[in-house]
């Protein structure tokens, strides 16, 4: 099987399985790697800074700072550092896991991780890689694997929502900070836009209005503490920052078709 070159920071464990090899490379231009019959292993890429290309015979795809790429098995190709830049990557083969079926069926997938939250959760995952495979303790090959998973189904969700990535922003900011008053000047200015045009682009994007959607994620948090958290309505509605509980309390119900308490009643007689 081809592998990469040798470097400080790469692994390489054979298992019954197959072969799970794991690396953090950073290198300059000169770095490229043919395999003109592909290989059998899947390939997948995290780029931390610089940017790197992925060639197969369907044209080129870039992998720069906070992507994800996938190379598919058996697909000829050739991947290496963009000229004039540097390329620092992890990178995994692995054999064939049941969660590549989420995703496009095509030769070469990058996906784009939209922030930081999520960008550090990518890189901790690799990092988790490297570190249980070299370690080698109980369960070590279940925990890469286990890992892996979890990266291309974030893949996965990211390429099935497709929206435009300030809009994804928008939302995390949202979930982030429901519990609080959230200002649409400050939500803009995390994103990059005016409030006019995320307005806008926001309602193109989800179908809803940034108000609509703030409070649909408010009401169904309010839900689950209610039903799974003992939380009543009072403190459902503190607990995600309603702060008029008859402004809550009418929301529930055009949205739910019950007030708050009688729903809570509802779902704790239902678990009896």
């Amino acid at each position: 099987m081809a592998t990469h070159p040798s470097n400080d920071n790469d692994t390489v464990t054979e298992t019954n399985g197959g072969a799970l090899l794991s690396g953090l490379f950073d290198e300059s231009d000169s770095y490229r790697y043919r395999r003109p019959n592909g290989i059998s292993d899947w390939l997948l890429f995290y780029t931390l800074e610089g940017e790197g290309y992925l060639r197969t015979p369907h044209g080129e795809k870039r992998c720069r700072s906070g992507q994800i790429a996938l190379l598919r098995s058996g697909i000829p190709h050739e991947y290496g550092t963009v000229p004039g830049s540097r390329w620092h990557f992890y990178w995994a083969h692995f054999q064939k896991l049941p969660e590549i079926d989420y995703l496009p069926n095509e030769e070469c997938i990058v996906a784009t991780v939209p922030d930081s939250n999520m960008q550090s959760r990518v890189q901790h995952t690799f990092h988790h890689i490297l570190n249980d495979s070299r370690e080698r303790a109980s369960f070590w090959h279940m925990l890469c694997e286990n890992a892996l998973r979890e990266v291309i189904l974030l893949a996965a969700q990211l390429l099935e929502r497709r929206l435009d990535p300030r809009i994804e922003l928008a939302l995390q900011y949202l979930s982030r900070n429901m519990q609080q008053a959230v200002r649409i000047e400050d939500l803009a200015k995390s994103v990059g836009l005016s409030v006019s045009r995320l307005s806008h682009l926001f309602k193109q994007e989800t179908g809803a209005s940034v108000l609509e959607h703030l409070n649909r994620l408010r009401l169904e948090q309010a839900a689950l503490l209610m039903e799974h958290m003992g939380r009543t309505a009072t403190e459902a509605s503190l607990d995600v920052g309603f702060y008029n509980y008859n402004h809550f309390a009418a929301l529930f119900r055009n949205t739910y078709g019950t007030s708050p308490r009688t729903y809570k009643k509802d779902k704790a007689a239902r678990r009896e």
